[in-house]
């Protein structure tokens, strides 16, 4: 990526995608009619703005959330992802399978392996097979594209796959030690919510230094399983009206990006 360029994140919906950068969200959907609709504006949540390493991670996830109610507000026909009932119902049935694991006569490694495992099925449920992973690789190949300056596969490095396996590896060993040092079902809840909320952030500060270092051995082997579940499960090839939406969900964040800030 090149240095002049504004950096970017994104994410894909049932009909179209989402693109912010440090201070600004744009986001472009097809409606129903056919049409191109888009919306912009201003983030409220800047994650930029944390430099504490056990909240920088946290922060990113906090600062995507805080933009979806924005977005529902200036674009009602933007179908987010994990609003479809599908998913919903996976999640439900993925929480109650993870409990009976955690009773189960596994040990407890085999145990929470198996739970973040499951805690995978509602992201997969979300995009394979739908409209969703196509707009997840047309939001891929406009922002690699950009950053790049060059045309870009439906792959990127900084796609939120890439954080899968540092936090179930961390999640994982989280919750075994949680177990070990809370004697009831109420303190091992308490223990594996910190856990969880330390894997995320120690994964997003691995996950950065792999980007900064991206031909260390370590790095690449971080890469590998983030790279073969978009290429496999979590993104399809979109059409050019996808890349047309996607585009156009850029363009405004981009303007956004690089107005000047307005007056306090």
């Amino acid at each position: 990526m090149s240095d002049d360029k504004i950096r970017l994140g994104g994410m894909a919906l049932g009909n179209g995608v989402l693109v912010h950068g440090p201070r600004s969200w744009a986001c472009a959907v097809r409606g129903s009619d056919g049409e191109l609709r888009v919306a912009s504006g201003e983030k409220e949540l800047k994650s930029s703005e944390i430099e504490s390493p056990l909240l920088r991670g946290l922060a990113r996830i906090g600062e995507m959330l805080a933009v979806l109610p924005a977005v529902r507000r200036e674009l009602p026909e933007a179908e987010l992802p994990f609003r479809q009932g599908r998913v919903i119902a996976t999640v439900a049935g993925c929480a109650l399978a993870a409990k009976g694991l955690r009773s189960s006569q596994l040990g407890p490694v085999a145990q929470e392996s198996a739970a973040a495992l499951l805690a995978l099925a509602p992201v997969a449920m979300s995009l394979r097979g739908t409209e969703i992973a196509s707009y997840h690789g047309a939001e891929h190949i406009s922002i690699g594209s950009y950053e790049h300056g060059e045309p870009r596969p439906r792959e990127h490095e900084r796609c939120g796959s890439h954080l899968l396996g540092p936090v179930l590896v961390a999640t994982v060993a989280g919750n075994v030690l949680a177990g070990k040092i809370a004697d009831t079902p109420r303190g091992r809840s308490a223990a594996r919510l910190v856990a969880g909320l330390g894997a995320v952030a120690a994964s997003t500060e691995l996950y950065g230094w792999a980007l900064r270092n991206p031909k260390h051995v370590l790095a690449r082997a971080l890469a590998w399983p983030g790279h073969e579940l978009q290429r496999r499960f979590l993104t399809a090839e979109p059409t050019p009206e996808q890349l047309e939406v996607a585009e156009a969900a850029l363009a405004a964040c981009l303007r956004l990006e690089t107005a000047p800030p307005a007056a306090a």
